[in-house]
């Protein structure tokens, strides 16, 4: 008896079905995708400092910040000898060197006693095309306003308190650094950043009377609050930064890149509604501030985009009297003097700038130092004609100094130091003994 047909056929087992991977899997899986999170997990893990730092740290950062700033005085009151004897004129167009004190306080700091003491010109000064001429209202209120408060209540003149205002905000700034980057990195290559930062080859306006070392005290201040999560005292740093020097639409920037990170990873990392409300309300606030000058001095003066034709007047000489577009400046003033290869030459720096933000070392130092980084980067690129002033301008990127490589072996520190010391002798010399700072 034979089986029926249904037993003698071996039943059929179904085929597995291989599913093609999705453009996002394959991309997560490349070399881009495997370099991005590796990327994303050194920006976000725990940082390497120590905290609380030791007893006694204070004490170390103030002998250190003494011992820079009686070097800046020394080379300055050096300069000035020379000048006296050599009857050198103060700047490029030789104009008569004075005492210390108006050594001390040229350029930038003169604009400040300016204000102090008259305020701002309720009109502005033009030239017979109709562009406007430089003038106090490139220079923010918050400065001056402390020296004119201080000297009516000590006595002293505008240039003293300006002098030992800065010299003030320097110390704060540097202490102020030191605990970033104890935070954000490990104590040697924290350690080296402040030495750099105070004895970098612009140190020298840290003794001067300028607001440099307010500023960069009130951006730390506020990078350290960010790390630290305490975002809504952000704000009331914010505004009076905003009012210092401008720069602080980067603090906002970063601010907005720390608010983004932080909602698509909330899962994994909880973002409660306080925090994302009081980080919200400082980046958006400080972002308002930071754009609220060109509208004050516009209303004042009556005069249309009043701050911003005033920061054209000093590019009149370099690259003529063109409307400002954001992004364009660099490319012009390169284009402008060095044609193509000027182009190239800025191309190059773009490339430069964001390999040194994408590598190791420097996205080890966190979230935020690499946002503020990353931000004020494109904002000087955004926003700054490349001259002499770019060298101070570039000073509150200070932060990225904690990276490793700097500080890694005793040869390039020491090679760093010196070279720091004789570019400071140089960038008297030539940046404010004997041309423009």
């Amino acid at each position: 008896m034979s089986a029926p047909p249904s037993e003698l056929v071996s039943p059929t087992r179904p085929s597995r079905v291989i599913a093609r991977p999705s453009r996002l899997d394959r991309l997560r899986d490349s070399r881009l995708g495997r370099s991005l999170r590796q990327y994303g997990h050194d920006v976000l893990r725990k940082p390497e400092g120590i905290v609380p730092i030791e007893r006694g740290a204070f004490t170390k950062v103030l002998i250190l910040w003494a011992i820079a700033r009686v070097v800046n005085f020394a080379m300055l009151w050096g300069f000035y000898s020379i000048a006296k004897a050599a009857r050198w004129g103060f700047g490029p167009d030789s104009e008569r060197l004075g005492t210390f004190f108006d050594y001390l306080t040229g350029w930038d700091a003169d604009r400040y006693g300016q204000i102090a003491a008259q305020g701002y010109p309720m009109s502005l000064p033009m030239n017979v095309s109709g562009d406007i001429l430089p003038n106090n209202w490139a220079f923010l209120p918050v400065f001056p306003t402390m020296v004119r408060v201080l000297s009516g209540a000590t006595g002293l003149g505008w240039q003293p308190i300006a002098v030992l205002l800065s010299l003030g905000a320097s110390l704060g700034a540097t202490w102020l650094l030191f605990v970033l980057m104890r935070t954000v990195t490990k104590p040697q290559p924290a350690w080296w950043a402040v030495v750099f930062f105070s004895f970098a080859p612009m140190s020298f306006l840290f003794v001067i009377g300028y607001s440099e070392g307010l500023f960069m005290l009130l951006m730390f201040a506020g990078m350290l609050l960010a790390i630290k999560r305490r975002y809504l005292w952000i704000l009331p740093i914010g505004l009076i930064t905003a009012y210092t020097r401008p720069g602080v639409l980067a603090l906002g920037l970063a601010l907005g890149i720390v608010f983004l990170v932080r909602f698509f990873r909330r899962k994994v990392d909880p973002f409660p509604m306080r925090e994302w409300l009081s980080l919200m309300a400082s980046g958006l606030v400080i972002a308002a501030a930071g754009l609220s000058w060109n509208h004050i001095a516009q209303y004042v003066t009556g005069t249309h985009n009043a701050y911003i034709r005033t920061e054209l007047g000093w590019w009149l000489d370099y690259v003529g009297n063109d409307e400002f577009t954001p992004f364009t400046p660099w490319f012009r003033q390169a284009g402008t003097h060095l044609g193509v290869v000027g182009v190239v030459l800025v191309i190059a720096l773009i490339v430069a700038f964001a390999a040194l933000m994408w590598s190791r070392p420097v996205r080890k130092l966190g979230l935020m130092v690499v946002a503020y980084g990353f931000s004020y980067g494109v904002y000087i690129f955004a926003v700054f004609l490349p001259q002499q002033s770019t060298f101070r301008l570039l000073m509150p990127m200070a932060p990225l100094l904690g990276d490793e490589r700097w500080s890694s072996t005793p040869r390039r520190r020491t090679a760093i130091l010196v070279g720091c010391l004789v570019l400071q002798a140089v960038a008297i010399l030539l940046l404010w003994t004997r041309g423009n700072p």
